[in-house]
């Protein structure tokens, strides 16, 4: 892995965050329509058949996904079937701003996860840019108001999204033990075929679980198709394509910090939504958690 930045890498790592955060709005906007976990697979079982034209020779008996099953059942568990299971969750109770709130603490735990187990040192620059970063995520979320910060309440989503943070955490580090030369990582659609595969079988177990255990309904329309279609396409596929190949490129830590965009990038497309302006403190925030960024990527000198 090299840890330098290069324009494509942070384009890569520009586009999760930017289907992230509309993927918490959508989230909370149909939470009345549909229970979390089902919504998780359906979000899952649609992608997997928009998959299987791209990556269906990963299939094919002796495959790796198939060789090396444990490794893709905890790829698919992890990052398809626990973390967005996990995010509807929370968002049933919790706000897309409390949400994104709570996410923003995923370069910690990229550090903690990778320093205790895979060995990673931590490096000073990594802590104080973590730091900044945190910085741009608060004035995001304060609107340069510390009193609104402090009027913030928590309640239990934030906890499940606590949960689903360190899960994602675990997931991007497990990302990177699959060796960049693997065969099956020669062709993206079916790298990610394997995951979502395993992935699927573990959201629809859980969503099998929900309605054994809950009077839940479906309440079908054209709002949650096109929320499942949106949810299965951008933060499923594409996110998830360009997230995996940014890991590779750059390490899980410092990919973690391009994920403290995603409130900004939320409050600026609920702004263009609104038809109101970017004020002051939306450029106060961009500049911190660029800033955060650069500070994380600088290499130590020899």
């Amino acid at each position: 892995m090299n840890e330098r930045l290069s324009p494509g890498t942070v384009a890569l790592l520009l586009v999760p965050p930017l289907l992230w955060a509309g993927n918490a709005v959508v989230g909370r906007a149909v939470a009345g329509m549909v229970p979390p976990l089902t919504l998780n697979f359906l979000r899952w079982a649609v992608a997997l058949l928009l998959l299987l034209p791209l990556g269906y020779g990963v299939l094919r008996a002796g495959s790796a996904i198939w060789r090396e099953w444990r490794r893709y059942a905890v790829l698919g568990l992890l990052g398809v079937g626990l973390y967005n299971s996990l995010q509807y969750l929370a968002l049933h109770t919790s706000t897309p701003v409390n949400v994104t709130l709570v996410a923003a603490s995923m370069p910690v735990w990229m550090l903690i996860v990778g320093r205790v187990f895979h060995g990673v040192a931590i490096r000073p620059a990594q802590v104080a840019g973590s730091a900044l970063s945190l910085v741009g995520v608060a004035v995001v979320l304060s609107q340069g108001d510390w009193d609104q910060l402090l009027a913030l309440r928590f309640v239990a989503g934030d906890l499940l999204m606590v949960l689903a943070t360190i899960i994602w955490a675990f997931y991007s580090w497990q990302l990177t033990r699959v060796p960049a030369d693997a065969p099956v990582r020669a062709h993206w659609a079916g790298f990610l075929l394997g995951q979502v595969l395993y992935g699927a079988a573990w959201s629809g177990l859980f969503a099998a679980l929900e309605w054994g255990l809950t009077d839940w309904r479906v309440d079908w329309g054209w709002p949650l198709v096109l929320t499942v279609a949106f949810v299965a396409i951008g933060p499923a596929i594409i996110a998830f394509r360009c997230w995996g190949a940014g890991v590779q490129r750059v390490g899980p830590t410092l990919a973690g910090f391009f994920n403290n965009l995603t409130p900004l990038i939320a409050a600026v497309l609920s702004l263009s939504l609104l038809g109101e302006t970017p004020r002051l403190f939306h450029v106060l925030a961009f500049a911190l958690i660029i800033g955060g960024i650069v500070l994380s990527s600088r290499q130590p000198k020899a």
